[in-house]
């Protein structure tokens, strides 16, 4: 069986990544990183979110966190370090390259919200508000 253009483009993605297991995303986070949820809503309604994420979609993703882009959110800024999380880690991965290649702090969350969610680790009582 040959390998699919997807699975190549996201090996090369995950090449230039380390990625984080849930634990150690949950320290960095602690420690200042911003967790960036790019799921759809309606996988947030349906599964939780991650405590203290910020959901952003993934069609305005590099406007909100490249610093130089005068649509950021606030919170982005020079220096501070992006884990993006989705469902299973799939698009995640490929999005923390694309912010990699803004120059970015980027990395993801070796298996998702799913992994997040298995290791116990905090999730928010009510879905953060998504960000525009």
């Amino acid at each position: 069986m040959t390998e699919s253009a997807i699975d190549r483009m996201l090996a090369e993605a995950r090449r230039g990544l380390h990625r984080l297991t849930p634990v150690e995303a949950y320290a960095a986070q602690r420690e200042g990183a911003l967790l960036v949820d790019v799921r759809r809503e309606d996988q947030r309604e349906r599964f939780g979110a991650p405590a203290d994420s910020i959901p952003i979609d993934l069609s305005i993703l590099e406007w909100r966190l490249d610093p130089g882009s005068p649509w950021r959110i606030p919170a982005t800024g020079q220096g501070i370090r992006l884990i993006l999380t989705c469902q299973e880690g799939f698009s995640s991965s490929l999005a923390a390259s694309r912010l990699q290649a803004l120059g970015l702090d980027a990395t993801d969350v070796d298996g998702g919200f799913a992994a997040w969610a298995a290791a116990g680790l905090p999730i928010a009582p009510e879905l953060p508000p998504r960000v525009y």
